[in-house]
């Protein structure tokens, strides 16, 4: 927009997309197949990049806080960070390798791969039943092998995995589990963890040599300190046009925020859609425009793949599996990523900016 200055504040240059994170992990996909180059995008859109950590926000002097440079201003800003795992168990963020942040995930799992392939680690456990964390362990034990070398097990706080799926998904998964012989505690509550495994509640130890972690979600703890209103858990409030509730010049999206007008799944299913209307409602705040609401889609289709070349789908109700569904997937999240790394030349020029969009 001509008159705008466009920030992008960001931990990491190269941004992985945590659709494919999976079939990254299983080695279906490379290094660059799962990231956005968000230098090379920002620098499309005209804007300027800050490789760099957002960790506060001065509303009242409408400046974000960040941990390795001076604050930036704003007029407009849009709240995209995520959520990470619940990792306040004692000893979890010392001993455990939680999914996200994923860039930190990745290196961690790297070395957690040689030290298999050193045979110092035969034991891989997952604390987290959701979809996640189940599509997780799977790509991990297609990656580091099912051989009788190594044992894989799966944790859920949950009477069943996949709470509020289908039980005609949840079962094909059990039987997914089986097959692979991944062990499956369902019901187990983990009260702690050391570097030799964990504890549930009740005191029982299950050893083991790397602890993965994909609990449910918990946001930034900076957040409590900006003064922003927040939902029990912490989250963002957000209202139908995707702005914090009270400030109509700070948007947010995605797994941060807590959604007013009823609950949504943390899910990228949901993020994804709400994009559009987030650019629109930003765009519509810097012209002085009416924002749109956001209506989130009532039948999301999820797609859950097996660590193989092959998945589980499902929406309204009805279940499939196969390799087609596999390649579903693959087409939807190549597509998807095409967006912004196939992109076209450089303009000859770009338009003088004024006003500050972080």
């Amino acid at each position: 927009m001509p008159g705008v200055r466009l920030t992008l504040i960001a931990r990491e240059v190269e941004t992985p997309y945590s659709g494919m994170l999976p079939g990254f992990v299983a080695g279906h996909y490379g290094f660059h197949d799962i990231h956005i180059d968000a230098g090379r995008l920002t620098r499309r859109a005209g804007g300027r990049m800050f490789h760099d950590e957002a960790v506060g926000i001065d509303v009242a002097g409408k400046r974000v806080l960040c941990r390795g440079r001076p604050p930036v201003p704003y007029d407009v800003l849009s709240l995209d960070i995520g959520s990470r795992p619940n990792t306040g168990v004692p000893g979890a963020a010392a001993h455990a390798i939680p999914v996200k942040p994923i860039d930190g995930f990745l290196a961690r799992f790297e070395a957690l791969r040689t030290r298999v392939a050193a045979g110092a680690s035969r034991h891989v456990l997952l604390v987290g039943g959701g979809a996640g964390g189940v599509e997780l362990l799977l790509a991990v034990q297609r990656r580091l092998g099912g051989g009788g070398h190594m044992r894989f097990t799966l944790i859920s706080g949950a009477a069943a995995i996949l709470p509020g799926f289908p039980d005609a998904f949840r079962a094909r998964f059990r039987a997914v589990l089986e097959a692979r012989r991944i062990a499956l505690r369902c019901g187990a509550r983990v009260t702690a963890v050391d570097d030799g495994g964990v504890i549930l509640a009740g005191g029982e130890r299950i050893d083991a040599d790397e602890v993965l972690w994909t609990t449910e979600a918990a946001p930034a703890a900076w957040l409590a300190e900006t003064g922003l209103l927040l939902d029990a858990a912490g989250f963002l409030r957000v209202d139908a046009r995707l702005r914090a509730v009270g400030h109509d010049d700070v948007f947010a999206a995605g797994d941060m925020v807590a959604f007013e007008p009823g609950g949504v799944a943390r899910s990228g299913v949901y993020a994804v859609r709400a994009g559009p209307v987030l650019a629109a409602n930003i765009r519509a705040r810097l012209a002085g425009r009416a924002p749109r609401r956001w209506k989130p889609q009532r039948r999301a289709l999820y797609i859950v793949s097996t660590g193989d070349r092959h998945a589980i789908a499902t929406r309204n109700g009805l279940v499939a599996e196969g390799g087609w569904v596999w390649r579903l997937k693959d087409r939807i999240d190549r597509r998807f990523m095409a967006r912004f790394n196939d992109l076209p030349p450089m303009p000859a020029s770009v338009p003088a900016r004024t006003r500050n969009a972080a």
